[in-house]
């Protein structure tokens, strides 16, 4: 029962992973097919197997990680297989004693020079795999080759398999349900942004309300879902690595800005742990009097909301790939001119008048709150920042766009629909403004909606 009901959450939280599944039996099943048929095995033979496990481990997820690793798997078995060849070359010219020896002696040094190669951190995240199937196959050709005298034939086979293995498998992903990591890094982005902004928009209400009544399970839930971005730095470094890999696809093109979306991620990141800091006090033990809070409500409700609402307008621009609009600007000038009145009130007085444990919660949450609206400022910035990069379109392009008339000439043919109201009858023509509609007292007859039409 537990897995039949993880494997139904898994299926409903994203059904491309079962259209993935169902590609990689795919492949898998294409490539095998060198080992059932005689005359395709007898070209290769077991060499074929190569093929079989170039599709296994290369096909991954998203089309950035398949391009990736294929595209280091190509290049590093190319080039271990070359060097494995010429290291086999040199090492037969040592005599019979030594080449042992000069072959031992090469497996060595790169061996140990690629496996050092992979503590860097940019080869890491790039180029790790790539390194890893030259060790691999450079330590095969040339250790394989002192026993075998078709070294070159060996290569070649191996060369050839890597190739038909890795053919399949990016047809296969380019044709039937691509899956871009770009698009899941875009929409990663703009929803970080909006879970931040459904937060604070709540903050305010639940933090000052006079009601002590606790939130609804459903509602916590809502305003704790900023909790993912915190932890969302991985995906964010996966997917752009993978990102870089893909060809112009979509909206996004080839030298799309992908980088610019870690900066935006770095800065959601440091909020959701400001906004950490304030969920705790929704629920923390000591709270303020009522008229301490008082002071502060309509302050700290204005910096909340207002940066709640700028938040989800930048989730939206990035959404919609448009130019955020001058209301997010409008918003966070709000925002500042609240964290400006903070400043003018009595803090000294409110001392004196009540207990110091009592002033410090508020005070704390006003602190934490004019943070975050610094924060949101940043994040402004940085969308701005991408919107020039990656050229997005002015929100009054993308609305007249939207709201653009279609080309009946390039439609084809018309879309006739006769409606009928009491006695009247309209002949709708899609692409047609309601005034030019003709209208009939009496049932048109087929002729007249085609001469009409025409």
């Amino acid at each position: 029962m537990e897995f039949r009901h993880t494997a139904k959450k898994l299926a409903k939280d994203d059904p491309r992973r079962i259209v993935h599944s169902m590609k990689v039996g795919l492949a898998i099943t294409l490539v095998s097919l060198f080992y059932y048929f005689e005359p395709l095995y007898e070209g290769f033979g077991v060499s074929a197997m190569w093929a079989v496990l170039t599709v296994v481990v290369i096909f991954e997820y998203s089309v950035g990680a398949t391009l990736g690793k294929g595209v280091n798997r190509v290049v590093a078995t190319t080039l271990a297989g070359l060097l494995g060849v010429g290291a086999h070359r040199i090492a037969t010219l040592s005599g019979e004693m030594g080449e042992p020896i000069v072959l031992g002696l090469f497996v060595f040094l790169l061996a140990a020079i690629f496996t050092y190669l992979r503590f860097f951190p940019k080869l890491k995240a790039r180029n790790d795999y790539g390194l890893m199937i030259f060790i691999l196959t450079f330590s095969l050709v040339s250790v394989s080759g002192y026993r075998e005298d078709e070294v070159i034939d060996m290569a070649n086979k191996r060369m050839s398999t890597i190739l038909i293995g890795t053919s399949p498998a990016a047809i296969i992903y380019f044709l039937i349900c691509p899956v871009w990591a770009g698009r899941d890094l875009h929409d990663l982005t703009a929803v970080n942004l909006e879970k931040l902004g459904n937060f604070l928009e709540e903050f305010g209400v639940e933090h000052f309300k006079t009601s002590r009544d606790g939130m609804s399970d459903e509602k916590k839930a809502f305003m704790e879902e900023f909790k993912t971005v915190i932890n969302s730095k991985h995906s964010e470094d996966t997917l752009v690595n993978f990102a870089n890999c893909e060809p112009h696809h979509g909206h996004f093109r080839y030298r799309h800005p992908w980088s610019q979306y870690q900066k935006i991620g770095n800065l959601p990141r440091h909020c959701a742990s400001t906004i950490e800091a304030l969920n705790g006090y929704l629920h923390a033990e000591i709270q303020a009097t009522e008229v301490v809070k008082s002071r502060f409500e309509g302050i700290c409700m204005k910096m909340s909301t207002e940066s709640g609402k700028a938040l989800k307008e930048l989730s939206s621009a990035i959404n919609t790939m448009t130019q955020p609009p001058s209301s997010t600007k409008s918003h966070l000038e709000a925002s500042k001119s609240a964290a400006r009145d903070l400043n003018s009130t009595p803090g000294a007085s409110l001392c004196e008048d009540n207990e110091f444990s009592e002033v410090i919660p508020v005070a704390s949450v006003a602190s934490l709150l004019v943070d975050v609206q610094q924060c949101t400022e940043k994040i402004e910035e940085s969308v701005q920042e991408l919107a020039s990069l990656a050229r997005f379109k002015s929100a009054v392009d993308a609305k007249m766009a939207t709201n653009r008339k279609p080309n009946l000439a390039r439609q084809g043919a018309l879309i006739r629909r006769c409606l009928s109201k009491g006695a009247e009858h309209v002949v709708m023509i899609e692409g047609l403004s309601s005034p030019s509609l003709p209208k009939y007292k009496d049932p048109p007859s087929l002729s007249t909606v085609q001469q009409s039409g025409e």
